[in-house]
């Protein structure tokens, strides 16, 4: 059974919710986070990258990932050419969070796979994964709450908060976020 799925049934509520290997391995993160990226001046993506790589992402080469950002399982997490995590953004990604070709996630901004089923006397940590399409745009201080699918070329304005799919190329405000219009279509010149 793969720790997704034990995130979601849990038998025995006196059980941690984390195996002892998906601790040691989120400490082991961190450490080399704060030690060998933390530090690092904003040009070091491709060290950035490296390092997270090391750890089991799947980062492009181009993607520009910032050292304030708090990543917390580099193995669930996918960023695709030329995509982005800006400066301060929290990845609470104990579910797979991807991250599109040229997606920009900007400063402050929480990505969040995790929450807990109220419903439940156990009280249960679910996660669902996260995935922000090609182009979209998550602006400064923004949410994206668990299982949203971001479309391509969405933006969520500063702020923001989404708990359900965002359309493509439209743009969204508020808490909790609203269509306000569409967004135009960009493409690559050819």
């Amino acid at each position: 059974m793969s720790e997704l799925e034990l995130l979601t049934e849990r038998r025995d509520p006196n059980d941690p919710t984390f195996t002892l290997e998906n601790r040691l391995k989120r400490v082991a993160w961190q450490l080399a986070w704060i030690i060998a990226a933390r530090w690092t001046p904003p040009p070091f993506h491709k060290w950035r990258v490296m390092l997270l790589n090391w750890f089991g992402a799947d980062v492009a080469r181009s993607a520009h990932v910032y050292s304030s950002a708090e990543i917390w399982a580099p193995w669930n997490l996918t960023i695709l050419p030329f995509g982005s995590l800006g400066r301060r953004v929290r990845c609470y990604n104990i579910a797979r969070v991807t991250i599109g070709y040229k997606a920009v996630v900007s400063q402050g901004a929480y990505l969040c796979t995790g929450t807990h089923d109220y419903r439940d006397p156990a009280f249960p940590l679910v996660a669902r994964p996260v995935s922000v399409g090609a182009r979209a745009w998550i602006c400064a201080d923004a949410f994206v709450g668990p299982g949203v699918v971001v479309g391509e070329g969405a933006v969520l304005s500063a702020a923001g908060v989404a708990f359900q799919d965002l359309d493509a190329w439209s743009v969204y405000l508020g808490n909790p976020a609203r269509r306000h219009r569409d967004r135009p279509i960009v493409t690559d010149p050819s």
